[in-house]
C-alpha cells in the first residue's frame, strides 16, 4: 500500500513554487491555492486525501485543456474527472510529469489573472 502521507506531501511540494503569487484558500473544505482576490471556484489547485488516494483538483484544465498535450498516458490515466487527477501512489517519473503539467497549466492561468484589472 502506498504511503499517502508521502503522496500528499509530494503534491504540495510540487505546488510550492506557485505560493509566491497565489493565496491559500479553501473550496468545499479542501485546501486550495488561488489567485489573490479571485472567487472560490477560480482556484489553481486543491488537494484532498481519501482512504485510498490523494486527489488533485486542477479546475483550470477545463479552460486550458491543451496544457495536457504532451503528457504521458500515465498522467492522463490519473484524470478521473473533469478536473480531478487521482494518485494512489506517486513515483518520481509521474511526479516529474505532474510538475511539468502544472507549469504548463499555471502559465495561462497566471496570464489570465495578471492581465485583469485590480489583479
Amino acid at each position: 500500500m502506498a504511503d499517502l502521507d508521502a503522496v500528499e506531501a509530494r503534491i504540495w511540494a510540487l505546488l510550492d513554487p506557485y505560493r509566491d503569487e497565489l493565496e491559500d484558500a479553501t473550496i468545499y473544505g479542501m485546501p486550495s491555492l488561488r489567485w489573490p482576490g479571485s472567487g472560490s471556484h477560480d482556484y489553481f489547485a486543491a488537494v484532498k486525501r481519501s482512504a485510498h488516494k490523494v486527489s488533485l483538483y486542477a479546475i483550470a484544465v477545463d479552460t486550458w485543456p491543451e496544457t495536457l498535450e504532451g503528457s504521458s498516458e500515465e498522467l492522463r490515466s490519473r484524470r478521473t474527472g473533469k478536473a480531478t487527477f487521482s494518485f494512489p501512489s506517486l513515483d518520481e517519473d509521474l511526479a516529474s510529469e505532474l510538475e511539468k503539467f502544472l507549469g504548463r497549466l499555471y502559465q495561462p492561468y497566471r496570464e489570465h489573472h495578471a492581465s485583469r484589472p485590480n489583479s
